[in-house]
């Protein structure tokens, strides 16, 4: 085990040297020379297996997030915001100015249903007395807990914080609608009206009120939302927080789950996939690979199809999430599509692929490299697929941060 992870550090680093897609294939001649030696001698076996068992995991991850808080505290326009939807959407959670959740409810992410959300109805109603009520919503089963919290601090909210505290599960506080305090605040005395000030009195009453009543030293964290403006208040500090707290691949589900709200998020996406690559490259080369048209190279072209859509899935930019995008910014979808540079998701196909290959180094591998042994082969084909899913991955990316600012534009 040990020296198959030397092994993967090793190939992650020379691929590092490689990363640049401007970079002529021919100058990395003996980069490659490296990559082909750790191939040999059992390599290839160990490296293989450990990049399909990781592929395989992340498959298989499910993020588990369940949202509770009292009455009207504003849990579904939560869940609807971190899915980037509108209530009317389709798979939304109903909103109402009464209590909408009575019972459980899974909210799967639009493009990655393996991320669920689970609105649960507010403690004390109907059905889920505080007394038993972690017991009532099945506990065990989740990743995390966020409670929503909005207006004046309340008692139950308390409770609740307690009784996941003594279950030794994170939990993370919420209060919501802060923009509408702000507002109140406002209205109220405009001459001595100060936002930082009316933020800082929020969140002081909800620490203040949380130790009181929490384990000494809890420090309990508490994050002061809008559902409206996802980019402002603490938001972006709220999705950091989670993303470092969880472990690696229910952080990467996480991380890859969210709505392009800053240039961070976008980074940091391209980054945590950048990661996976490699990994999807070596299968693509080694375990269903067969010859690519028109390339001295073999591969599992499905495989690569299914990881460039799914950059487009993970960037918001096939079309299911551009409409709900512009439905949700109200823009015309055309001025969304306008801005981005990369193929129309419905052009992605083998012909495409054989083209980036082309361009690229598909076509130049063999001249350097005549062997034609399966180790040589492989790690050819490897290289070439790993060089074109990163240009796709790095012109979604971009794409991605073409439509953000585009958004923002005013109308």
């Amino acid at each position: 085990m040990t020296q198959r992870k030397s092994r993967s550090r090793e190939m992650e680093s020379l691929l590092a040297q490689i990363n640049n897609l401007d970079l002529n294939p021919v100058n990395h001649f003996n980069v490659i020379k490296q990559i082909i030696e750790l191939f040999k001698d059992g390599g290839k076996d160990e490296i293989v297996s450990e990049a399909a068992e990781d592929l395989k995991a992340w498959e298989n991850t499910k993020l588990t997030i369940a949202v509770t808080g009292d009455t009207g505290a504003g849990k579904s326009s939560f869940i609807n915001a971190i899915r980037g939807l509108r209530p009317s959407d389709v798979g939304a959670a109903p909103i109402g100015v009464t209590e909408t959740t009575q019972e459980r409810s899974a909210y799967s992410h639009p493009n990655l249903p393996n991320v669920i959300c689970w609105d649960l109805p507010g403690i004390g109603t109907p059905g889920f007395p505080p007394g038993t009520y972690l017991e009532d919503v099945e506990f065990s089963r989740y990743d995390f807990f966020v409670i929503v919290s909005s207006k004046r601090f309340r008692t139950c909210d308390v409770h609740l914080a307690q009784e996941i505290q003594a279950m030794d599960k994170k939990f993370y506080f919420i209060r919501s609608k802060v923009d509408e305090d702000l507002s109140n605040a406002k209205k109220a005395d405009p001459e001595k009206y100060s936002e930082e000030q009316v933020l800082k009195i929020i969140r002081d009453d909800c620490k203040q009120n949380l130790e009181k009543h929490l384990k000494k030293h809890s420090n309990p964290q508490i994050f002061l939302t809008s559902c409206w403006d996802l980019d402002k208040y603490d938001f972006p500090r709220l999705l950091e927080t989670l993303e470092k707290d969880l472990p690696s691949l229910k952080r990467l589900a996480f991380l890859l789950s969210l709505p392009n709200t800053s240039p961070e998020v976008i980074q940091k996406k391209k980054d945590a996939l950048k990661k996976q690559l490699w990994k999807i490259s070596v299968v693509s080369a080694f375990v269903n690979a067969v010859p690519f048209e028109a390339l001295s190279i073999s591969c599992d072209a499905v495989l690569m199809l299914e990881t460039i859509t799914g950059f487009y899935k993970q960037f918001g930019l096939d079309d299911g999430s551009l409409a709900r995008l512009a439905r949700l910014m109200k823009k015309p979808v055309e001025e969304l599509k306008a801005v981005i540079q990369s193929p129309p998701e419905k052009d992605i196909d083998k012909n495409l692929l054989v083209k980036y290959c082309a361009s690229g180094v598909g076509l130049l591998l063999k001249g350097l490299f005549p062997g034609e042994g399966h180790v040589v082969s492989g790690v050819l084909s490897f290289v070439a697929t790993y060089w074109t899913l990163s240009k796709f991955l790095a012109e979604v990316a971009d794409d991605a941060e073409r439509v953000r600012k585009k958004v923002l534009e005013q109308a």
